[in-house]
């Protein structure tokens, strides 16, 4: 449930122990050159967009590729060009394979205060740095995890995506 600056790790972080489960692996899969996402990570933006409230300019991770049972330290970058208040809404959506594990929507500005102290509204540059222990437990597979985002009014803030196989 965690992803520029602010939501990655956000992003990052809640998936990585919403179900003991990692969406890293060590076989990472960029799947469009154009849609990935800046930096040392195997995210892709959902969609080519110049529209979009918040623009990421980098996101590393270290290790990357993550490893079970070792802390993955996040690290990003970005700028959120219009104010994004509460109301906001991260819609998470994370596969093993066809089986869907899990499909919630969270409050942005609620899960922003929890995992990285950052509370809405939200505007301007911000950077980011998370640790996310991670679980040793892995199951083997391929997972692919899509996180939306939106204003409380429905508009954009970003989308990204990782397709990844252990």
């Amino acid at each position: 449930m965690k992803l520029t600056t602010t939501l990655l790790p956000l992003l990052l972080s809640s998936l990585a122990t919403s179900s003991s489960l990692s969406f890293f692996g060590s076989n990472q899969q960029v799947l469009d050159d154009d849609l990935k996402v800046p930096g040392d990570n195997p995210l892709e933006f959902c969609a080519k967009s110049d529209d979009f409230i918040l623009t990421i300019n980098n996101v590393d991770l270290e290790p990357n590729p993550p490893l079970p049972g070792k802390t993955l330290t996040i690290k990003a970058k970005g700028n959120f060009t219009e104010e994004v208040e509460q109301g906001a809404y991260v819609v998470l959506v994370v596969k093993y394979g066809l089986i869907r594990l899990i499909n919630q929507q969270a409050d942005l500005c609620e899960q922003m205060k929890s995992a990285v102290d950052e509370e809405c509204p939200l505007i301007g540059e911000k950077t980011i740095t998370k640790d996310v222990d991670l679980p040793k437990e892995i199951p083997p597979g391929h997972y692919t995890v899509s996180a939306d985002v939106y204003t409380e009014d429905h508009v954009k803030v970003t989308c990204l995506t990782a397709s990844i196989k252990f």
